[in-house]
């Protein structure tokens, strides 16, 4: 449920770790803000640009959170996370705030809440939804769960990335809004790759794709969603990628791992990484996920 927390503004020294489609937006915003921003990503010429925008660069994940308030994690899996935050451990300082914004699954976010009580860190697991376009514009939904005594430390954050955020519970070890985060995750995957399908198959028949979108215009059939991502493929606008396939691929396989960790069989969850997996194996892995549209088929053809 959503939950007001009345803070004053607050200028914060941030330091973010990962500077990806994600983490890059996030980083810009927060300067934007008013807010000190430190970043550190793992191939530097990355981060670089973010300078312009009046961005620390550091060298090390020891130096971009040295001095911090806060550290937010933006990287590929909780594997990369734990890597960096190792590295990181040097540096940080007990009762530094910890916004672990990856999307990093249950069992690894267990091992990060370990992470966490041993150097004494607060730590919000605080996953996003959105893609590129809604986080360079600070419009993300934060999903966040953490103690309420410290929240005001945090919060200033989610505000300068996101335009929303939905608490889900007061206890980051029990990762409620990691929960959360994979449900939505499995529908905007399965929807993704029925849009793909439905691509594909129309071309496969010979039907205009047109034809099928007028035919369900305007009733319950209709979605935003399917619009916007089948105009990445009609229109061959994959790249720069909203949502990058190997990420997607990877959210997958989270997802059906949850399910299966909790006793629950996700088919269509399964079937969506392995057409992410053959579509980054026949090198779409940075377009956007739409691109796995190109699964369907053994010839690539014209989109």
């Amino acid at each position: 449920m959503d939950q007001e927390v009345d803070v004053m503004t607050t200028k914060l020294t941030v330091s973010v770790l990962g500077t990806g489609i994600m983490g890059a937006a996030m980083a810009r915003n927060l300067a934007r803000a008013g807010h000190t921003v430190h970043a550190w990503n793992r191939t530097r010429a990355k981060a670089e640009p973010l300078a312009a925008d009046g961005v620390r660069i550091a060298g090390t994940p020891a130096d971009a959170v040295r001095d911090a308030d806060v550290v937010l994690t933006m990287l590929h899996d909780g594997a990369a996370v734990l890597e960096t935050m190792d590295q990181a451990a040097s540096a940080l300082r007990p009762g530094t705030v910890w916004a672990q914004s990856t999307t990093a699954g249950l069992e690894a976010m267990a091992g990060l809440a370990g992470f966490a009580d041993e150097h004494g860190l607060v730590l919000y697991d605080a996953p996003v939804l959105g893609t590129r376009a809604p986080a360079e514009a600070g419009q993300l939904l934060v999903l966040a769960a953490g103690p309420v005594e410290h929240r005001e430390r945090v919060v200033p954050v989610f505000d300068a990335v996101g335009a929303r955020t939905v608490w889900t519970g007061d206890d980051s070890a029990a990762a409620s809004a990691t929960r959360l985060k994979l449900v939505a995750n499995s529908w905007v995957l399965a929807a993704t790759a029925a849009t793909g399908e439905v691509l594909a198959l129309a071309q496969a028949l010979g039907v205009d794709p047109q034809g099928f979108f007028d035919a369900i215009a305007g009733g319950p059939l209709d979605m935003g969603y399917l619009h916007a991502k089948a105009g990445l493929i009609l229109e061959d606008r994959l790249s720069p990628a909203q949502f990058a396939v190997g990420t997607a691929a990877k959210d997958a396989r989270l997802i059906v791992e949850a399910g299966e960790r909790h006793g629950v069989r996700l088919d269509v969850a399964a079937a969506s990484a392995a057409r992410l997996e053959r579509a980054a194996a026949q090198g779409h892995a940075h377009e956007d996920m739409a691109a796995a549209y190109f699964a369907s088929f053994d010839e690539q053809p014209d989109a």
